[in-house]
């Protein structure tokens, strides 16, 4: 193998390694109307469990014509982004929709490095 294959494929898995740090994805996703919730599972991974998860949501924008249907997306972080996959974790969290006047809309969440959701919230 030539030098310049082996740096290239050298860049590529490091590549490849530094997205694994930050991957996180959703295993289902829903909106609780009893609370006005978002519930969401995420499947990440690190060196423990206590990762913290909060969103960071967009601007709203209007669907169709009649202005009737909105959508809007929004970022899930993880509060320990960095932490080197070590095992896989699974948590459920629970985001306020109390804010969020953009209604109804299709929501579609986004996690690092390009996993999303698309949900319909009433």
């Amino acid at each position: 193998m030539s030098r310049k294959v082996r740096c290239c494929a050298a860049a590529l898995l490091s590549t490849s390694a530094a997205i694994s740090l930050h991957a996180a994805t959703f295993s289902q996703a829903y909106y609780d109307s009893k609370t006005n919730e978002l519930v969401v599972t995420i499947i990440y991974g690190g060196t423990n469990p206590d990762h913290e998860f909060s969103i960071e949501w967009g601007d709203c924008g209007l669907l169709g014509d009649d202005g009737s249907q909105h959508e809007i997306a929004a970022r899930i972080l993880d509060s320990q982004w960095g932490d080197e996959e070590q095992q896989t974790f699974t948590k459920t969290v629970r985001f306020s929709l109390a804010t969020v006047n953009c209604r109804p809309a299709t929501v579609t969440l986004h996690t690092a490095p390009r996993f999303e959701y698309t949900m319909q919230i009433p």
